[in-house]
């Protein structure tokens, strides 16, 4: 059987799905695969509830030495972030801002804080919202918002996600 260069699929585990990522390889004739429109990036922040803001700014800038940027408050999204600089990703701080934080309830239920959300990049924010909703993958709002970052974001359901909370952000 005669041979060419083709797309065949390499799999990457993401919120309890299979998703095929394309890349190329001789293969025999006949074998199509599908290629996906959109593409998982890198990961962008790892996000951290805390109690006391200035007391975790602290711990990052003065005692473990990172850079951190000022507190900046989302209104919309009803948290203060603050962004520690790390080599290969950043951690996101998120403290409560106004009664409807949704920050607010997880200090409820964990009053020393802890781990948040992970944020992962996406190559086309829409495609890949359509794409999971399509796998029944459900999201936390109807359409993405603009995030932190100024791009657009999605959070997807943790109870499809094996228990973590993903925040997909356009890259």
């Amino acid at each position: 059987m005669a041979s060419s260069v083709m797309k065949v699929a390499a799999f990457t585990r993401f919120c309890g799905y299979t998703l095929k990522r394309a890349y190329s390889r001789t293969a025999a004739l006949g074998q199509d695969v599908p290629r996906s429109v959109w593409n998982l990036g890198r990961l962008n922040h790892i996000a951290v509830a805390v109690p006391d803001m200035e007391k975790a700014t602290s711990l990052y800038r003065d005692v473990l030495g990172a850079t951190v940027s000022d507190k900046v408050p989302l209104p919309e999204h009803g948290v203060y972030t603050v962004f520690v600089e790390l080599g290969n990703t950043k951690l996101e701080l998120l403290h409560p801002l106004g009664e409807k934080s949704p920050i607010a309830g997880f200090l409820q239920k964990n009053k020393a804080g802890g781990m948040h959300h992970i944020c992962i990049e996406v190559d086309n924010i829409n495609a890949a919202i359509t794409d999971l909703k399509a796998k029944n993958i459900r999201t936390l709002s109807a359409e993405p918002r603009i995030g932190a970052h100024g791009k657009p974001v999605m959070f997807l359901h943790p109870k499809d996600c094996d228990g973590v909370l993903v925040e997909l952000e356009e890259a």
